[in-house]
């Protein structure tokens, strides 16, 4: 049983950055793709980016295309999160995710595996 944990979320001003990790433990992450999502207070999880299990391929929202870097290193069964650009509308719960990536159109909220979360507040 794959378990995921998040961390390196906070508080940051609109135009900041942060890193989020995700690190499993229980199984090999090399074995999927990771995949964030986001939640934020009332609306919908929202797919926000996934690598495949490899590294070869990602698939980014619009909403994070361009602002957003997702990576992974097998060896340290970790997942990485680099938001770049922040916008007050980046406020949420970020949520690492483990299972399919699909190489394009929306990330839809199907995955295997699931993390608690790492809160992300922008605000000035």
């Amino acid at each position: 049983q794959l378990q995921l944990v998040e961390s390196g979320g906070g508080l940051v001003q609109p135009g900041g950055s942060l890193r989020l990790s995700c690190v499993a433990s229980g199984s090999s992450l090399d074995s999927y793709a990771v995949a964030w999502f986001r939640q934020a207070p009332g609306k919908e999880r929202e797919g926000v980016v996934c690598i495949s299990r490899s590294g070869a391929y990602t698939n980014f929202a619009d909403s994070a295309r361009g602002r957003f870097t997702i990576s992974r290193d097998n060896s340290k069964n970790t997942a990485y999160l680099q938001m770049n650009m922040l916008r007050p509308e980046d406020t949420a719960v970020y949520i690492c995710a483990a299972g399919g990536c699909p190489q394009s159109g929306r990330i839809l909220p199907i995955e295997d595996y699931w993390g608690q979360g790492t809160r992300v507040t922008v605000s000035a």
